[in-house]
């Protein structure tokens, strides 16, 4: 049975063979700041959606149980980490209900970040059935949450119109059990800037997060991976991790554009110029520095 020190983690999550989402976005990083990552792919598809023609397949829930089964047969299911994402149906999200439980019954101690990918904007990118199985089921299993504020509403049923909104759906979500919430991006900031929420037994803190001029595919994924990385490296200092996560980001974000803005310097920019530049920013990950500092808001 894997045991040993170097934390281990279970991302199960979409792949695209070119660009940066789901696990090609969350597994680089993670592995950068010394996590062992095992990673199945739910999707795997040529691209992102974003592009015009989309090919590949979908991994069927009897091809995801006959992976997890081979893990266990062979004693390598020891994990002190679980990360999911995008998830395409409310039976997949079931089958991840049960994967928590199996991976429990090893290690009981293990951290579950939950990522409820549906919607942003407005607007869900998901089935609508879906909701009811994250807000019963997969979400009371989480230790740490990182939805946008869309994503918080539709869980909570609650609207956010204001900060003391947004801390009225965070303290909705500590008491289904969460003891860590994140509110990765929230519309309650300026033309400027948006503003990020991160909660826990007792501190929450808030930080301004720059808007860049561009539609990115990725950071929701990115930013799960580096909170989760981030609040192990620092024993849950929330404030610290919220921080470290939040300039690592916008770093990568901002070379991205900047890059893209060269070959492309007006117009909408195409998704092949703004798949977020993981490689080359990995310094940065390793080591990110601090220019926006998070607020103690309660």
């Amino acid at each position: 049975m894997l045991t040993d020190s170097t934390p281990r983690v279970l991302s199960i999550q979409s792949h695209v063979v070119h660009g940066y989402v789901g696990n090609k976005s969350a597994v680089f990083p993670l592995q950068v700041l010394g996590f062992e990552v095992d990673s199945i792919n739910t999707v795997q598809f040529s691209t992102h959606t974003a592009y015009k023609h989309i090919k590949g397949n979908v991994l069927k829930n009897e091809e995801m149980e006959e992976l997890v089964q081979g893990l266990m047969l062979n004693e390598v299911d020891y994990y002190t980490h679980f990360l999911t994402g995008y998830s395409r149906s409310p039976d997949s999200l079931k089958q991840i209900a049960g994967i928590i439980k199996k991976l429990r019954e090893k290690n009981p101690d293990l951290i579950y970040v939950c990522d409820p990918v549906m919607g942003d904007n407005g607007k869900m990118y998901v089935p609508e059935d879906i909701l009811p199985v994250y807000r019963d089921v997969v979400v009371p299993l989480a230790d740490i949450i990182t939805p946008n504020q869309y994503e918080a509403e539709l869980i909570t049923g609650m609207k956010v119109n204001d900060l003391n909104d947004a801390l009225k759906v965070i303290r909705a979500l500590h008491d289904k059990g969460i003891k860590t919430v994140v509110l990765s991006s929230t519309e309650l900031g300026d033309e400027k800037n948006m503003i990020g929420i991160a909660s826990t037994q007792g501190s929450c803190y808030k930080i301004e997060i720059p808007r860049v001029d561009a539609t990115y595919t990725g950071t929701g994924d990115l930013f799960a991976a580096l909170f989760l990385a981030w609040a192990h490296r620092t024993q849950n200092d929330i404030k610290l991790t919220l921080e470290k996560t939040i300039a690592t980001l916008q770093t990568i974000v901002k070379d991205t554009y900047d890059k893209a803005r060269e070959k492309q310097p007006t117009g909408k920019i195409p998704p092949a110029l703004i798949e977020l530049r993981l490689i080359q920013n990995k310094a940065v990950i390793e080591d990110p520095v601090i220019t926006m500092k998070a607020v103690k808001i309660a």
